[in-house]
């Protein structure tokens, strides 16, 4: 019984390290880069398995099985880190703003409503409770779009791109408007939104929303990691303060969004507070984070929520931000320089 207990551990332990092995190579393979997804997942399937290990399996070759799992654990952890809740944070939080600075906050909605969940008045109930000043929806075709069409009209400034692929995109705000549109970066008909915003008390400010394509069988992450790349590089190089936030079917920790945030000059204010997982919605406890927040030094903000299920496969992630520029900039992380280095990286990713 015992070594039947050791080879079925053993076993395990080894799966799971060449799993962690693999997710830290450099490719584009689908199915090397979807194990940067579970991570947190895996860390706690490491901690049952030791625990198990410790229980069933004794002496030298127990040994050996935990020494493999801390092993595992550790190339994990090192990855996401910064996600857990005794990391320093980037961002100061701030709760209560002072008088002069809160004309310059608001507040932002980005939900993934899966296309084919036709439970829209979750949604609608979500918008009209939060109402929120920017509002970013994603996987939007004509039928939501006219579902919506109630809410959608609250907005001063809208952009209504409708897809039937799972691409689609609605972008709305009540905020002043410079410019706003929707570009094909990297493949026909999964748009990007950019837009040129102003805070109420009129300091400007970008806004990025992003919505790539997953890894799937079939279909690797070089045109997910194009248009990500390419959205940094845009605004990489600006003096204007900026955020960017949508489903990037990619997660924080990645490889290509740490290009991104380094790239773009974006801190994040999950980091030293959680992972805020959002999708799989049914069990977003045990998910992890393909709903992406980030923002520029000049940001700080009042909340970060992930929020109720509203029927589609993601959960919605809400925030309210403020742009008091200096106070921020002193008070929060500054983000990592970019070199000419992590430029040629992303120049790199976007020709291929």
């Amino acid at each position: 019984m015992r070594s039947v207990s050791t080879l079925i551990f053993s076993a395990l332990a080894l799966v799971l390290l060449a799993a962690t092995l693999i997710s830290l190579i450099h490719s584009d393979l689908w199915w090397v880069r979807v194990l940067d997804f579970p991570r947190m997942l895996t860390l706690i399937a490491i901690g049952v398995l030791a625990t198990g290990t410790a229980i069933f399996v004794r002496g030298r070759p127990g040994t050996g099985v935990i020494a493999i799992l801390a092993l595992a654990a550790a190339l994990q952890a090192w990855r996401v880190y910064p996600y857990f809740w005794f990391a320093p944070v980037e961002v100061e939080d701030r709760e209560e703003v002072d008088a002069g600075a809160r004309a310059s906050c608001f507040t932002v909605l980005g939900l993934n409503v899966y296309q084919h969940n036709r439970d829209y008045a979750a949604t609608q109930r979500l918008i009209d409770r939060l109402k929120p000043d920017i509002l970013l929806l994603m996987e939007t075709d004509r039928r939501w779009v006219d579902a919506l069409a109630p809410q959608l009209s609250r907005y001063r400034s809208r952009v209504l791109r409708p897809l039937d692929n799972t691409y689609g995109m609605v972008f709305a705000t009540n905020l002043p408007v410079r410019s706003a549109g929707t570009q094909n970066i990297t493949d026909q008909d999964t748009p990007t939104l950019y837009a040129r915003l102003a805070t109420r008390d009129g300091k400007p400010f970008d806004y990025i929303g992003l919505h790539p394509r997953p890894p799937v069988p079939g279909q690797d992450t070089d045109l997910r990691d194009r248009k990500i790349e390419h959205a940094a590089l845009a605004v990489g190089d600006s003096e204007v303060p900026r955020m960017a936030m949508g489903d990037f079917n990619d997660v924080a920790w990645s490889r290509t969004t740490r290009l991104f945030k380094h790239v773009g000059g974006f801190i994040d204010p999950r980091i030293g507070r959680g992972n805020y997982p959002s999708f799989p919605a049914d069990y977003a406890a045990l998910g992890w984070p393909l709903d992406q927040l980030f923002i520029s030094p000049a940001f700080t903000f009042r909340d970060l929520h992930i929020l109720e299920n509203v029927g589609s496969d993601h959960r919605p992630l809400g925030a309210t931000l403020c742009l008091i520029g200096d106070p921020a900039r002193r008070q929060n992380a500054s983000p990592d320089v970019m070199t000419p280095e992590t430029r040629r990286a992303a120049q790199s990713m976007t020709r291929h």
